[in-house]
């Protein structure tokens, strides 16, 4: 038995742990939970617990069903809002997924992550990100149209008069904090009840890891406080939707790859590769960056989110990011992807997003040029000739784009590829058979 395993099974013990619930997602990114007594946890250390796999969304078909989960005792962390001296305490550990025999499932998000971090080890690097997520808080219920209430109307950096968002910010980040996530900042965003909390750099996995439990917190606290959280990308039509800015870089040992004191902007060869890895292959691994229908609300018509395929430093409506560093900390150099959404898969959004700018470094893509205005602002005629290219206008066009991509293919297995695009066509073709109120109140009165 390993150092950690024995620090778990000590701890549950010493701080009267009477539930642990193993953590993992699927597929589509959502959480899923089991409970165990603490007395049945060490057989799962040794053995795993058994679950059927064909109950869970894109695990496995029918006949193949029987999965194993094994507890990763670096996870372990005790839910703070689960304590109590009356009922004891709940933990939680995530989840490594795998066959009867031991080996790793094809279908397990968190395993497709971990491919795509040996992929970049083995050419020397370790893969840190740092998200600045946006979400909203509502009120519990909706107007009588059936429209969401946020909890303020305030704006960008407001020192808010309610108390209701600042409070929540507060006891989350206490929370997030309690179980050994790191917060950087938080603040209030440009829409009404909108939020933003900023975690701090960690590799790849564990960040994928933090996402997931910061997604069950902010829930969890909203819970508690009587509203409403939600990480829908765009629930108001008239204002900016909720992403997650993900800022990125390669470290070899203890080196950030990114950096070059010498090259411009401070950005080394291998970073400019990365970029254009991202910027080649950007069409291709939205689906997974963007992968609701509602994800392509957000991206259009501006609102900081990107709309089109492109570079650049100060300029926000750029896809890709660089931020001006602090020119005598080399380990601040990073790009930052201003596409994704915080209601994305991390494992699976990580394991494309490395793949496409590992391609880069490999195949030693070249930058293209800078796009120093305002993309949005620009017309058709001058981003052609810009050779600035859209990115999909919807889910349709982002699936198709993945069809026949040999790097989705490649970084997610070809059985979550699979999966994932016939579930994204089958989401597609419902949304285009339904009737929208907008269509309603402008064709019905006159047609």
């Amino acid at each position: 038995m390993d150092k950690q395993t024995e620090f778990v099974l000590r701890t549950i013990e010493e701080r009267d742990i009477r539930f642990v619930r193993l953590w993992f997602t699927d597929v589509l990114g959502f959480l899923k939970s089991v409970a165990i007594a603490p007395a049945e946890l060490e057989g799962a250390f040794e053995e795993g617990l058994g679950f059927d796999g064909s109950a869970i969304e894109g695990f496995a078909r029918i006949y193949e069903s029987d999965m194993v989960a094994h507890p990763d005792p670096a996870t372990f962390q005790i839910l703070p809002w689960r304590e109590t001296e009356d009922e004891g305490g709940t933990a939680r550990m995530f989840c490594d997924i795998r066959l009867p025999d031991g080996s790793p499932s094809y279908a397990d998000p968190r395993y497709v992550l971990k491919r795509a971090l040996n992929k970049a080890a083995d050419l020397g690097f370790t893969f840190y990100t740092h998200p600045e997520i946006e979400f909203f808080l509502f009120e519990k219920n909706l107007t009588p149209e059936g429209q969401p209430v946020p909890i303020d109307w305030s704006g960008y950096f407001d020192h808010t008069v309610s108390n209701t968002g600042s409070n929540f910010r507060r006891r989350t980040i206490t929370t997030l904090e309690q179980m050994g996530i790191s917060v950087e900042f938080s603040h209030h965003e440009n829409a009404p009840g909108q939020q933003e909390i900023d975690l701090r750099y960690a590799d790849a996995l564990s960040m994928a890891d933090n996402i997931m439990t910061f997604r069950t917190v902010v829930k969890e606290v909203a819970e508690n406080a009587g509203i409403r959280a939600s990480f829908m990308p765009k629930p108001f039509s008239d204002h900016p939707g909720s992403g997650m800015h993900t800022h990125m870089s390669l470290f070899s040992g203890d080196t950030n790859a990114f950096y070059d004191a010498g090259a411009s902007y401070h950005l080394s060869r291998t970073g400019q590769q990365f970029i254009a890895g991202v910027l080649k292959h950007a069409e291709e691994i939205s689906a997974v960056t963007n992968q609701w229908v509602n994800s392509y609300k957000r991206l259009a018509f501006g609102g900081e989110a990107p709309s089109y395929v492109c570079w650049g430093r100060n300029n926000r409506s750029a896809l890709v990011r660089v931020p001006m560093y602090k020119p005598d900390k080399s380990s601040s150099a990073r790009v930052e992807l201003r596409s994704i959404d915080s209601a994305a898969n991390p494992y699976l959004a990580f394991a494309l997003i490395l793949h496409a700018g590992l391609a880069g470094i490999e195949n030693e893509y070249e930058l293209p040029e800078e796009a120093e205005n305002d993309v949005w602002s620009l017309t058709e005629r001058e981003r052609r000739a810009l050779d600035i290219r859209p990115l999909p206008r919807n889910l349709d066009e982002a699936i198709r784009a993945m069809e026949n991509s040999e790097l989705a293919i490649e970084a997610l297995g070809v059985h979550v590829h699979e999966f994932f695009l016939r579930n994204k066509r089958a989401e597609f073709d419902e949304y285009r058979a339904q009737v929208t109120p907008m269509e309603l109140s402008r064709y019905l009165p006159v047609l």
